[in-house]
């Protein structure tokens, strides 16, 4: 499978496959570059050889974040450049259930909690905080104040509970306990450059992965800050996204502003494949829960595409 759909005028800022159902996918657009212009939200099918619209959201700011709920599979949550959360319900097109306002400066990053029975949300932003919310609340239960600069991506852990990282411009990862928002409970400087993405290993719950500025990927244990297990080089430009695979432990995907998404073995420590099918930044990047192998990814170049990398095919 290898199947795209056009954002006409809106750039892909982020794309997330559903928890749910494994044809669906929400893209996150703006209608220009940075926070200018408004935003529209899209939930994508594939069905046959096609991707097809399932609903649009429009907002009056762009979109740059989407996070579907892990506990209702129509509930999905938007983030723009305004500094609102936006939560919206497929089967209601008129508009948002719920605006949670709070941040002072853009929404980049958002992040469902892991735990189904929880309502919780997370939120970094611009304004160099991180915000948790239950999103039946109007105000945020918790702000976590110590980053020194934006906050570009927040991410609950797949395996300890109530812990979440996060990553910076300030050139740091943190890791928290979101039962105590003073201080964070680890600080790892993990480049010499703003730090745009992190993610968790699904297989190892001491595992976290960074991607920064610099066009590097580092892998990091959170019991031992001071020493990069492993770097990756590969990428020309900025890495604005990094993804583990939740089917195979040692595989991570990248995306970056080199217009490429790069699949690596994290055993090894080799690039695996180099994919170049956009023609602007790429931003968003996710794996599928349900289809071994398969991602969908989105750019500025007004393309969602959905595939399987040849490096990801059983065998391989």
């Amino acid at each position: 499978m290898n199947l795209s759909f056009k954002t006409n005028s809106r750039h892909g800022y982020s794309v997330k496959f559903s928890p749910y159902f494994p044809q669906r996918i929400a893209c996150a657009t703006s209608q220009y570059y940075g926070i200018a212009g408004c935003g529209t939200l899209f939930i994508l099918d594939t069905v046959g050889d096609q991707i097809v619209i399932v609903q649009t959201f429009d907002w009056k700011e762009g979109l740059f974040d989407v996070t579907w709920a892990e506990n209702n599979e129509n509930i999905v949550i938007s983030a723009s450049g305004d500094g609102t959360l936006q939560i919206w319900d497929v089967q209601q097109p008129k508009g948002p259930l719920r605006v949670l306002a709070e941040h002072t400066k853009e929404v980049n990053s958002i992040d469902w909690s892991q735990t189904r029975d929880e309502n919780l949300l997370l939120s970094g932003s611009w304004d160099g905080t991180i915000k948790l919310w239950d999103i039946f609340q109007d105000r945020s239960l918790s702000t976590y104040i110590g980053h020194d600069n934006i906050v570009y991506s927040v991410n609950w852990s797949p395996r300890l509970p109530s812990c979440f990282a996060s990553a910076s411009g300030d050139q740091t990862v943190r890791v928290w306990d979101a039962r105590k928002h003073d201080l964070p409970a680890t600080v790892i400087p993990a480049h010499q450059a703003e730090i745009l993405t992190c993610d968790w290993s699904k297989y190892d719950e001491n595992i976290i992965i960074s991607g920064g500025v610099d066009g590097i990927i580092r892998c990091w244990d959170i019991r031992k800050t001071g020493c990069c297990l492993l770097e990756l080089l590969g990428h020309q430009y900025a890495v604005r996204r990094i993804k583990t695979s939740p089917f195979v432990r040692n595989v991570i995907a990248s995306c970056s502003y080199d217009f490429s998404v790069r699949i690596w073995d994290l055993t090894s420590g080799h690039q695996l494949q180099n994919i170049e099918h956009h023609t602007e930044f790429v931003y968003g990047l996710d794996w599928n829960l349900h289809i071994p192998g398969q991602i969908a990814d989105c750019s500025w170049d007004e393309f969602v595409r959905i595939y399987q990398p040849m490096a990801c095919l059983p065998g391989s």
